[in-house]
């Protein structure tokens, strides 16, 4: 079984890659999230992961690339990725409060 990762390991992999992520999929903002961000994480939990993107870069296509690239950068079973527009209005505030942007 692979070591849980922390809330510092996932930060520092995408800090170390923030300029591919910014260049490459056109992302403008950055924030963990959720169980990891208060360090509450399991063994089943997924990377809650907020993003927001240039108008250019904001596709279905680009979306998903992303999504699959992080999973795949963070080694993770699933990350939850979403950006203001699919938040509830309801969960805004609490996931803004705990988020810890890279």
């Amino acid at each position: 079984m692979k070591e849980e990762r922390k809330l510092k390991d996932i930060l520092a992999t995408l800090s170390n890659r923030k300029v591919l992520l910014f260049d490459k999929f056109g992302v403008t903002e950055l924030a963990v999230f959720g169980s990891y961000a208060r360090s509450q994480q399991t063994d089943a939990s997924d990377v809650d992961i907020y993003v927001e993107l240039k108008k250019e870069f904001k596709t279905f296509d680009n979306f998903m690339d992303l999504k699959f690239f992080l999973e795949d950068l963070l080694e993770s079973r699933k990350i939850d990725l979403v950006t203001k527009e699919s938040i509830r209005e309801e969960f805004r505030p609490k996931i803004f409060e705990e988020a810890v942007h890279v």
